[in-house]
């Protein structure tokens, strides 16, 4: 079953047509705000499929600036957030492969790094615990895979809408969900085998 993408109050959908508005006329003020309202979502976003927080910042800086070039020639068929989401997770998967054709290896984790500590007790330390197992089997999966299960799980994109911002058939999208979920599966059960 698809997940859509939660709903925005009105007044939230409102108040970014009309930074968007602005900023498409020239408004760098109207801008910052927009970027200052996405920042954080954009760097998770590029985070998830970089895994090093130093390249996820460049990505969203990168697409950040792609976004204020192609500002003019944003025809508003998607949402801003939508729009500038897709841009990211382009730059990242682009930073991706450059770095992997550059270093002739896959990016390295740094997932220690992107979870907040534990806050203390059983429950806290066990989903500390399945939290940092999770993102060590994520970084085991191909970018293409990272990227689709980041903005189809984390981002809560449907098919449809991962598809858009990958430029990938749906059927793509369908089976790196697939093949992810069974690698992950693989991976967690294989870790509970071999664990005390």
């Amino acid at each position: 079953m698809e997940t859509a993408a939660p709903a925005r109050p009105p007044a939230e959908e409102a108040a970014e047509e009309f930074l968007v508005a602005r900023a498409r006329s020239g408004d760098q003020e109207a801008f910052r705000d927009l970027v200052e309202h996405q920042r954080d979502r954009a760097y998770a976003l590029a985070l998830r499929i970089l895994r090093h927080p130093q390249e996820a910042e460049e990505a969203a800086q990168e697409a950040f600036v792609r976004a204020w070039r192609a500002l003019p020639r944003f025809r508003g068929d998607a949402r801003f957030s939508t729009w500038i989401h897709r841009i990211v997770a382009r730059r990242a998967l682009d930073r991706a492969a450059a770095l992997k054709r550059r270093l002739g290896r896959e990016v390295g984790v740094e997932s220690a790094e992107a979870l907040p500590a534990p806050g203390g007790g059983t429950d806290a330390a066990a989903a500390w615990s399945r939290a940092r197992r999770l993102e060590a089997l994520m970084a085991t999966l191909s970018e293409a895979q990272r990227a689709v299960v980041t903005l189809y799980y984390y981002e809560n994109r449907s098919v449809e809408e991962v598809a858009k911002a990958l430029r990938m058939p749906e059927g793509t999208v369908k089976t790196h969900l697939s093949r992810s979920r069974a690698a992950l599966r693989a991976g967690w059960l294989r870790e509970e085998r071999s664990d005390p």
